[in-house]
């Protein structure tokens, strides 16, 4: 049975012998591309027409990874603005100066980052963020002052001790006086140190109370929420 598009298959194997892609021919022509393969299958191309196609076809590669790429990081920034608008609607729901919503607040960076070891109110983090959030809520919610911190820094070996503490005293509104001898990770030695990147800064005072408190306050609070979970899930079972 003869293809309807037979008419075509002189012009078209004499694109390809002059070096023309399958693609190219079919776009052209308007002619299958298993059809063309099947009257291709005895042209053969010379090497440098083949290498031609192939540059092409890596320079094509190239331009739709590239596309590719931009249509994803515009997809994530879309995700992320959404993101950000429904927290923000939310945080409008929230008295975020109240003072029992600071200290819960507290309660669960406690519980998640906070020392439960020792006789401390402690906590270590390499993000400012989150060390200035503990700083300003203790002094916010307990009238604890910055000045009633030690600091403590753990750096990487190709970090200047004295360059990361005025850093981190600047940051945190610290003294310079209030930092202890930093630690350096010998096991990072000849590795080299993201600039982003300015160690871990832990911070230490007594008050053992204060963390006491904290970790009851998040304790509890998660039991009083799993209970009501349960108590709900029953009350629904129930009334099946």
């Amino acid at each position: 049975m003869r293809s309807r598009f037979e008419s075509l298959k002189k012009e078209a194997v004499a694109m390809r012998r002059r070096g023309a892609s399958i693609k190219d021919v079919s776009k052209k022509l308007g002619i299958p591309l298993s059809t063309l393969s099947y009257w291709f299958r005895t042209v053969h191309l010379t090497n440098r027409q083949m290498a031609r196609l192939k540059k092409r076809n890596d320079l094509g590669l190239i331009a739709a990874r590239k596309k590719a790429v931009a249509w994803h990081r515009a997809q994530k920034d879309a995700r992320l603005a959404t993101a950000r608008k429904e927290a923000r609607v939310s945080l409008a729901q929230i008295d975020s100066l109240h003072r029992e919503t600071l200290e819960l607040a507290l309660a669960f960076l406690y519980l998640g980052e906070g020392s439960k070891k020792n006789s401390n109110t402690a906590l270590g983090n390499s993000d400012p963020r989150i060390l200035l959030f503990f700083l300003n809520t203790l002094e916010q919610v307990y009238g604890l002052p910055r000045s009633a911190f030690k600091c403590h820094l753990h750096l990487r070996a190709d970090q200047d001790p004295k360059q990361m503490t005025r850093y981190w005293s600047c940051t945190l509104g610290i003294p310079q006086c209030n930092f202890l001898k930093p630690i350096l990770d010998s096991r990072t030695r000849g590795k080299t140190t993201y600039a982003h990147y300015k160690g871990v800064c832990a911070l230490s005072c007594g008050h053992v109370e204060i963390q006491r408190k904290l970790m009851y306050i998040a304790t509890e609070f998660c039991d009083t929420v799993a209970k009501h979970s349960r108590a709900v899930s029953s009350l629904g079972r129930a009334s099946r």
